[in-house]
């Protein structure tokens, strides 16, 4: 499938022994040529863990994206109404944000 020029939203929530796992696969959307803009929840921007910290691997995220990360709901707010993405994934996606989706619980960027 061609994902050039199409507008990937990768939502970022606090899974954090999965992130090695997700930056190749970032990675791989921006090489085959997506715009990419990574969406952080408040735990993936800022929480340390012994997987890491958080400024590095948002570090990491925009090196490969090349553009800021969105980290506010406020920033995230206009993505729906002016049909900023084509597509939208969340990885990892957490039971936590499942649940959140499923009830309409915003509270956070992403869910």
């Amino acid at each position: 499938m061609d994902i050039s020029g199409k507008r990937i939203g990768v939502a970022l929530t606090g899974s954090f022994c999965t992130y090695e796992s997700v930056i190749p696969q970032i990675k791989k959307l921006s090489e085959k040529g997506a715009r990419v803009t990574a969406i952080f929840s408040k735990a993936a921007a800022g929480t340390d863990s012994r997987f890491g910290k958080a400024d590095e691997f948002m570090r990491r995220i925009r090196e490969i994206t090349k553009s800021e990360p969105i980290l506010t709901i406020q920033e995230a707010e206009p993505i729906g109404p002016k049909g900023l993405l084509d597509l939208l994934v969340i990885m990892p996606c957490t039971g936590n944000t499942i649940a959140k989706l499923a009830n309409g619980i915003t509270d956070s960027p992403p869910c």
